[in-house]
């Protein structure tokens, strides 16, 4: 077992691994009177072994955003013979998909869902200012006698989203000062956000920061955040997909795939254009080529369901045997799916990430930098290979978009099935890092503990 090493410092305090002085009221912010309330386990807490000695991973919606699962899924591949706690939002989805098998799942604890507990802890925040006290409750299972040595924050774009940034931002200091080292896994970061010195700040605790496109790696670097960086390929690239049984409106190799999220139609800036470009596209495709066409959801979360978008859209074509509407399944089977297409138009990364890694010639319908890093890595530009949804103004921009791709479909598939092996293999690599991480806090724990002398 991995052991928290301590030693005096100044004034009596007392320092853990990380740095920070546990005792200290400057370290603790206004926590005394937590503390008293704990104080017969206070000298535990300081002594205590890792009672959690697994990689625990957090900050996972659940498995009904299939992108969340698809790196869940990928980075238990990568680390089999690590021990594994998944602590999600969601263990209901990660038991229904693929997950069960891979990792222990835990239900975080939801304290909106408790009342009394939600006005003490929000009384607690505002009297001693103290927002981690929320990540203490949330994260109960897995820190104190339960602290395990190593947090992956496996949410790639928590720092997007301002609600999701704060709970990022506070989770990484709340597991530090607890004693833990924390990675933040295949991340996207617009260059912007590096300008604020708290999340320069909150950048710099991290362990292992892995960016999945150079545009966040080279911010990073500009807000002088190096040494503890280490650029991959989004997790995903190295999801094994799973034969599923394709429907008879699915041609193989002559199906385009289509994928359109509720997330890029709330982000466009003229009402109704997304789905107008979308109907205009099936439209051309139908009437100008022999192509059939697959709508595939990615995302079922019932505030951010794809299949919404997708129904309306498949509302225009029932009866029509060249359109055909999947239904839900695991990630990997999706995968799948996707890989039998010939081309593919998506909104989300993942769906997107399938068929790249699938070699399947894909327009990104987008609008972050997660779509154009990736974009630009793959090609050397996003120009073309994504079309940012906040800039779509006319009907047949979509229709544009794609007769760019279909003209050199040949070409662009080369280019992947010619890059895609290693790009795959750079992905897996990832794996490694964090497994050096992981032996490396195990053989520090093990010569700390060691007798003098020794």
């Amino acid at each position: 077992m991995a052991r928290v090493d301590t030693h005096h410092a100044g004034r009596g305090g007392c320092v853990n691994r990380l740095g920070y002085d546990i005792l200290s009221t400057k370290a603790m912010k206004p926590k005394v009177f937590e503390l008293a309330l704990r104080r017969f386990y206070l000298w535990k807490a300081i002594h205590m072994e890792y009672g959690n000695d697994k990689i625990v991973m957090y900050l996972h919606g659940g498995s009904g955003n299939h992108g969340c699962e698809a790196i869940i899924n990928s980075t238990c591949h990568m680390i089999e013979e690590i021990p594994k706690l998944l602590v999600t939002n969601s263990e209901q989805e990660d038991r229904r998909y693929s997950l069960e098998p891979l990792c222990d799942i835990l239900q975080e604890r939801k304290i909106a869902e408790h009342f009394f507990a939600h006005v003490w802890y929000y009384v607690w925040r505002m009297v001693f200012h103290d927002p981690e006290s929320f990540m203490r409750y949330r994260f109960r299972e897995v820190m104190g006698k339960n602290l395990a040595p190593l947090y992956l924050s496996t949410g790639g774009d928590m720092y997007c989203y301002e609600l999701s940034k704060k709970e990022a931002i506070t989770a990484n200091s709340a597991f530090n000062r607890a004693g833990a080292k924390t990675v933040l896994w295949g991340c996207s970061l617009e260059p912007e956000l590096l300008q604020d010195p708290v999340i320069v700040e909150d950048m710099r605790r991290y362990a292992l920061i892995t960016p999945r496109e150079s545009i966040t790696t080279q911010a990073l670097a500009d807000a002088g955040i190096t040494e503890n960086v280490k650029q991959f390929p989004d997790p995903a690239f190295a999801l094994t997909p799973v034969e599923t049984k394709l429907p008879s409106g699915f041609v193989e190799k002559n199906t385009i795939g289509i994928n359109i999220s509720p997330m890029i139609v709330r982000h466009e800036k003229t009402e109704g254009i997304t789905l107008a470009n979308y109907r205009n596209l099936i439209d051309y495709i139908l009437e100008n080529t022999d192509c059939h066409i697959a709508l595939i959801p990615h995302v079922m979360w019932k505030y951010n369901d794809d299949r919404l978008t997708l129904i309306e859209l498949y509302n225009g074509y029932q009866g029509n045997e060249r359109v055909v509407l999947f239904e839900d399944m695991p990630t990997q089977k999706i995968k799948y799916v996707i890989s039998k297409c010939r081309m593919f138009i998506g909104a989300r990364t993942h769906a997107t990430i399938a068929a790249y890694s699938s070699c399947v010639p894909t327009l990104v319908v987008g609008y972050s930098v997660k779509a154009r890093g990736i974009a630009r890595d793959l090609f050397g530009t996003e120009d073309h290979y994504v079309l940012p949804v906040q800039n779509l103004a006319e009907p047949q921009e979509l229709i544009n978009a794609f007769s760019w791709i279909m003209e050199r479909e040949d070409e662009i598939r080369q280019r992947l099935q010619k890059t895609m092996p290693d790009y795959c293999k750079e992905a897996a690599k990832a794996g490694d890092a964090l497994r050096e991480l992981w032996n490396s806090l195990h053989e520090t724990a093990d010569r700390d503990g060691q007798p003098e002398g020794k």
